[in-house]
Order: structure tokens, then C-alpha cells, then sequence
């Protein structure tokens, strides 16, 4: 009878890999030069939690030395913004501050904006890039009542806006999608890209696609914040617009302005005057008022805060809400002064696509 087989040794147990930390999924690599100019002199402008939705995580905004373009570093990964677009149930939600915030999107910087086309006449057709809910459009068909207006956002928002009648094309994704850039190539005699760069993974790449939706001899109509602003300066992360995490670049004037001339476009108007937006005290009043109050609740919390807490700071905002309307007074009061100086917070150009040489 032939000896009993040794037992084979157990096999090691297979280590446990580490669940990756938050930020690996959320944010991309650190970048070590600029996504404008390829700069490696950067410099960090400010580091900050986001201060408007409570949510957790900190974002840091860096800026070039060089060229002055200013920008998410590390940026959020396609998941992380996916996650800061999402709206949340539960999720905390200051009135002051998205009032201020809706002083951007107001009837009448909408006026404003579709008024500065008039001098170019009525265009047959007109895209609104990242058109949201289609306000503009709406609001720019009372200057021209016979123009076709389509729009594009990386929101389902617009297809709604077709339903209610505000854009007769609705277009679900960045332009820089190859299938949509390729259905709008040149079929446009207006195409407006109003405080949308700002919120793009690659502005110059969204640019170039804006560019190739124009006919030649059409307008580009482009708005933006200004990372040269002096409030940017004194108010630090206080500074609305710097909106962290959803703001992902800022473009200095002198950058836009040469990529488009480096196209062949003709810069037919340029300035702040008409496109400051004037919300630089009050939003700084109310995220400084919202970040002194007691944290709001949140889903992401592991403990709720009492509920003596969250009535203290629903009333405490009530009282606070006086200082933001003085802000916001001032802001108005000062706008017509601090648009015409380095304080002005946006700037607005208008170009147009070179026509090719006659043969």
C-alpha cells in the first residue's frame, strides 16, 4: 500500500488591493505645463473647496506666467464632472447666492448680447453653443424674428427647449463631437458661444469647432470671464466667478483674441464695456456668508447636523440676506464706472470668418 500523498500547501491568500482613493477617480494627473501656451511657469492662484454647493473636496486653480491662462489643475476626470453637473437629491442649495448667479443670465445681458449683432443684419440661420434652456435664442428672436435658431449643450436641457419651441435643431454633446461637428460644418451665418468656454475641457478645441459651424463671411459672438479682473485679485476664492469645481478655464482677452486672428478671422468688435456682469461684491457676500454659517446638511455627510442647527442657519441666512442686497446695490450702482476699468469681470468679441480668395 503505497504511502498517503502529502497534503498540497494552501495557497498564499492573494493580497487585497487597495480601493483607490476618491481623487484617483475624480481628477485626471497634475499637469505640468499650460494647456494653452505649453508653458511649464505656472503658479498656483488659489486653492479652494467649493464654496457655492458644499460639496466635498478641494480644487486648486493655477495659472500661466506666460500667457496668463488660468485653469483646473488637476482637472476633474469626465466622472467628476459628470458628478458636479448631477443634480443631487438633498443636496444644500443657498437662494442668496443662486440669485446672484442668475444676475449673469438676466433678460437684459441677454438684450445686450443679441443687440450687438443687429449692425451685421438679419442672419438666416444662428447656433447657440451650450444654449442650456435656450434663453438666449429666445430672447435674441425679438431683434430677429426670421432667423433659424438651433443649439447645442451637454445637457438633454435643450432638447426641452426644442419642445417648447426655443430652437427648432437641438444637438445633445460638445460641438467637439465628431458627429455633430460634422452635421454643422458651415451651415451657420451667427454662432454665439456666451460664458461656455469657460465650462469646456479643451476651450481652443470647442473654438476651432464654433469656427467650422460658420459659413465663410459669418460672425462669431463669443463672452467670457476675464481671469485679469482686479476683483479676482482682492476677493481671492471669494471670487464668484472662479466657481470651483464646475469652472474648469479662465482666457485672458490678448489669447482669444490671437487665436482667432491666427485662424484669419477679422476681430470686428472687442471690449469688457457691454459684458461686465455686475455680481463681484454680492457673490462674494454671499459665499462668505453661506461659509461663516454653521455647514449645511448634505447627503454626502456621515452625520446630520442637529436640527436646532439647520433652523439657525436657515434663519441666520434670512438675517444675513440685507448685506448681500446692499452688495448687490453697490455692484449696480458702481457697474457703469467698473466697466470701463481693469475691475470689469468679462469681456465680449466679435469676429468673422475670413471668405475664401477668389480664384
Amino acid at each position: 500500500m503505497s504511502a498517503p500523498t502529502a497534503a498540497a500547501p494552501a495557497a498564499a491568500p492573494t493580497p487585497a488591493v487597495p480601493a483607490p482613493h476618491g481623487s484617483v477617480r475624480v481628477h485626471e494627473p497634475y499637469r505640468e505645463h499650460c494647456p494653452w501656451c505649453g508653458s511649464v511657469r505656472l503658479r498656483t492662484r488659489l486653492r479652494t473647496g467649493d464654496l457655492r454647493r458644499h460639496r466635498p473636496g478641494l480644487f486648486t486653480v493655477d495659472e500661466c506666467q506666460d500667457c496668463g491662462h488660468t485653469f483646473q489643475n488637476p482637472r476633474l476626470t469626465a466622472e467628476g464632472l459628470a458628478s458636479c453637473r448631477r443634480a443631487v437629491r438633498g443636496a444644500p442649495r443657498d437662494h442668496t447666492t443662486e440669485y446672484v448667479l442668475a444676475l449673469r443670465a438676466a433678460r437684459h445681458r441677454r438684450r445686450s448680447a443679441a443687440r450687438a449683432m443687429l449692425r451685421f443684419g438679419e442672419p438666416e440661420s444662428w447656433l447657440d453653443v451650450g444654449t442650456g434652456h435656450a434663453r438666449f435664442p429666445e430672447t435674441a428672436r425679438e431683434f430677429f424674428p426670421y432667423t433659424a435658431f438651433d443649439g447645442t449643450d451637454l445637457t438633454a436641457r435643450v432638447e426641452h427647449a426644442r419642445t417648447l419651441g426655443r430652437v427648432e435643431e437641438a444637438h445633445v454633446g460638445p460641438l467637439t463631437d465628431p458627429r455633430i461637428r460634422a452635421r454643422l460644418t458651415a451651415r451657420y451665418d451667427v454662432v454665439s458661444v456666451l460664458h461656455h468656454l469657460e465650462h469646456t475641457t479643451d476651450p481652443r478645441a470647442e473654438l476651432h469647432a464654433a469656427l467650422d459651424a460658420l459659413r465663410p463671411g459669418g460672425h462669431l459672438l463669443v463672452e467670457t470671464l476675464d481671469p485679469g479682473c482686479l476683483f479676482a485679485v482682492l476677493l481671492g476664492r471669494w471670487w464668484l466667478p472662479y466657481d470651483q469645481p464646475r469652472q474648469l478655464h479662465l482666457l485672458p482677452p490678448h489669447n482669444l483674441r490671437a487665436e482667432l486672428e491666427e485662424r484669419g478671422c477679422e476681430i470686428v468688435t472687442a471690449g469688457h464695456r457691454a459684458a461686465h456682469v455686475p455680481h463681484d461684491l454680492a457673490g462674494a457676500a454671499a459665499l462668505a456668508l453661506s461659509h461663516v454659517l454653521p455647514a449645511p446638511d448634505a447627503p454626502w455627510r456621515a452625520v446630520p447636523p442637529p436640527p436646532y442647527r439647520r433652523h439657525l442657519r436657515s434663519v441666520l441666512l434670512c438675517a444675513g440676506a440685507p448685506l448681500v442686497a446692499v452688495a448687490a446695490v453697490t455692484d449696480l450702482v458702481l457697474s457703469p464706472l467698473l466697466r470701463r476699468t481693469p475691475f470689469a469681470n468679462a469681456y465680449r468679441i466679435v469676429a468673422r470668418k475670413p471668405r475664401p480668395p477668389r480664384g
